[in-house]
């Protein structure tokens, strides 16, 4: 594997709700010796975290939909289905914004975190990085409209059967890749969850 990385310069070109950074590098090749010079673009956001909330008693999920623009921009439906998801602010750890945003997205108390995988979101333009996970909840009355206004979010919140969940995955209509990733992470690993997390 290459392990040389030289940057050139490095400089912030857009600062707005994000920011962008532009690269001027090259980098080791395979067979040995050098790329060229190459300019890139880097969106940062910062990291976050994404829960997939689970009752293991009632064999439900507790999911999300809100309106999305990226997706809006990509032709796709806006009204994203959509686990609970939250960016990592300075000082923060990923489980603390993971118990953080089901409570306000979701109005849920998660009791456990099962950590899945931390990914790269889009490793050829972007440094975000998201720590997926399984949360534990009661979904006992759980349904409604929640977010923060002062964040512009609205976000609808309802019950899911596993059936339910596991047929729209079938069906690829889970089209943002956290919700995608942890579907399929649970459908793989279901028996060793309910092994578990299940009352006896």
């Amino acid at each position: 594997m290459p392990t040389e990385l030289e940057i050139l310069e490095q400089t912030t070109v857009f600062r707005g709700y994000f920011r962008v950074d532009a690269y001027e590098l090259r980098h080791g090749l395979f067979e040995g010796g050098w790329s060229g010079v190459m300019r890139r673009e880097v969106f940062e956001r910062g990291h976050a975290v994404a829960v997939l909330p689970y009752d293991p008693d009632l064999g439900v999920f507790v999911m999300c939909q809100q309106f999305r623009v990226g997706a809006y921009a990509a032709g796709m439906e806006p009204w994203q289905l959509e686990i609970v998801a939250g960016i990592i602010e300075e000082g923060e750890t990923p489980e603390a914004v993971g118990l953080r945003e089901a409570e306000e997205e979701a109005g849920r108390t998660v009791t456990e975190l099962w950590p899945i995988q931390r990914y790269l979101a889009t490793p050829g333009g972007s440094s975000e990085s998201i720590y997926l996970y399984l949360g534990r909840v009661s979904a006992e009355g759980a349904g409604g409209i929640f977010g923060l206004p002062g964040e512009d979010e609205h976000i609808r919140v309802s019950v899911m059967s596993e059936a339910e969940l596991r047929a729209l995955m079938d069906a690829g209509q889970l089209t943002n890749a956290a919700t995608l990733l942890a579907a399929q992470w649970f459908f793989l690993n279901r028996e060793r969850v309910l092994a578990k997390w299940k009352k006896k």
